[in-house]
């Protein structure tokens, strides 16, 4: 009896990298799978991350061996194997026939190229089974059957014909991957992405060299085989984890990216939140499983609603004074408009303390309020905004705008 531990121990180590980075690669992308299953692009996403998984599960010796022990077939394995990769050439060229036009194009030309693919390789695939029947192929060989059986009338033909679709669709598929990477407005995640995708492929033409070099050393009359039997196998692995974090790079660069952007706008808010809690004595609601978006919301909140019960304390006259003097000592406009926004708060939340009045319905606060973190990070440099206040209330500077 086989147990799944048997066939678990005969992994090569160099298999599961692949494995892994292209199981997580197809994880990222489920939910968009899921959602938009009619968009080809993502179909034929799907399926290259799946039928690549499917490469390196069945082409591992214990799986092949348990294949083989299973049908009862010697080297069944092979043709299933190369059928696999053999779809795996076809999910890269119809990716590239999706992308092609961009996602929005259904016309009949993107149709007609994508029927071609699906033919072609379809009729590969059914070739490489009938080679296979033809062939006499009784000794099993888990590692070295493309130079073992290589002189051997049909499947020859067989391991010719798998990679030379490899190849036609590896170069076709680098090419143009390589071309997309040089295109202007390129997000920077995708352009990442694209490299790495970019090298991947490059990479599996290593595999194709090797693989070739071997078969013909052998129909030659020499010995290559080690670069079939070690090369060949180490820049699949290399090229599918290439492709895996290609594809990963621009999902999950751009969720970290956004991840990180909200947990720096959030930290950033504190200074002027702080300097706000003293106003009511109250905070934003905390939850511990809210999550960073709405814990970012909620802050921003709770600093606009105070902000608009201080609306009476604001002296729009000292802002104004404020933001001259700020630019009387070299600060920038953007810059020094947050500083008088900060020196006017603070004096705001001082006459508060006071139980100072304040006169009507208050200065209009739509600045304060829409650039929050602005003012926030003004808080942050104390010395900065002293010196914007002391040369604000120097002598005359009140009359000095009359």
């Amino acid at each position: 009896m086989i147990h799944a531990r048997d066939v678990l121990d005969g992994f090569s180590v160099s298999f599961w990298l692949p494995i892994g980075a292209l199981t997580v690669a197809l994880v990222i992308k489920l939910p968009s799978l899921v959602k938009m299953w009619r968009d080809p692009m993502l179909r034929a996403v799907g399926g290259l991350l799946l039928f690549a998984c499917a490469v390196f599960v069945f082409a591992s010796p214990a799986v092949i061996g348990w294949t083989n022990r299973v049908t009862g077939v010697p080297n069944i394995a092979a043709p299933l194997v190369y059928s696999l990769l053999t779809a795996l050439c076809a999910s890269w060229l119809l990716l590239i026939v999706a992308w092609r036009n961009g996602l929005s194009d259904r016309s009949a030309s993107t149709r007609r190229a994508a029927r071609w693919v699906v033919f072609a390789y379809a009729g590969v695939v059914v070739a490489l089974w009938v080679l296979f029947w033809l062939a006499d192929v009784p000794v099993e060989r888990r590692q070295d059957l493309d130079t073992y059986y290589a002189n051997t009338p049909f499947m020859r033909e067989e391991i010719l014909l798998y990679l030379l679709a490899h190849t036609v669709a590896c170069s076709i598929t680098a090419r143009l991957i390589w071309n997309w990477v040089r295109t202007d407005g390129l997000d920077a995640w995708l352009r990442w992405g694209l490299r790495f995708l970019g090298v991947g492929y490059a990479t599996n033409l290593l595999f194709d060299a090797a693989k070739l070099t071997a078969v013909i050393a052998r129909l030659t009359g020499n010995d290559l085989d080690w670069l079939s039997t070690y090369l060949a196998p180490s820049a699949a692995c290399l090229s599918a984890t290439m492709v895996a974090t290609g594809f990963i790079i621009p999902h999950g660069g751009q969720y970290l990216h956004e991840r990180w952007r909200i947990r720096l706008a959030h930290r950033r808010l504190r200074p002027l939140y702080l300097l706000l809690r003293t106003v009511n004595g109250g905070g934003a609601p905390f939850a511990p499983r809210a999550t960073g978006e709405l814990r970012l919301i909620r802050r921003e909140t709770y600093i606009r609603d105070v902000l608009l019960q201080l609306s009476r304390h604001l002296d729009e006259e000292l802002r104004e004074r404020s933001y001259d003097a700020a630019v009387e000592l070299g600060f920038e406009p953007g810059r020094a408009k947050a500083l008088a926004a900060a020196v006017t708060i603070l004096d705001a939340v001082a006459a508060r303390e006071r139980d100072a009045p304040g006169d009507g319905a208050g200065p209009d606060t739509t600045y304060l309020l829409q650039e929050i973190q602005a003012v926030s990070r003004a808080l942050r440099h104390r010395d900065h905004i002293e010196a914007v206040r002391s040369r604000a209330a120097a002598p005359g500077r009140e009359n000095a705008r009359a």
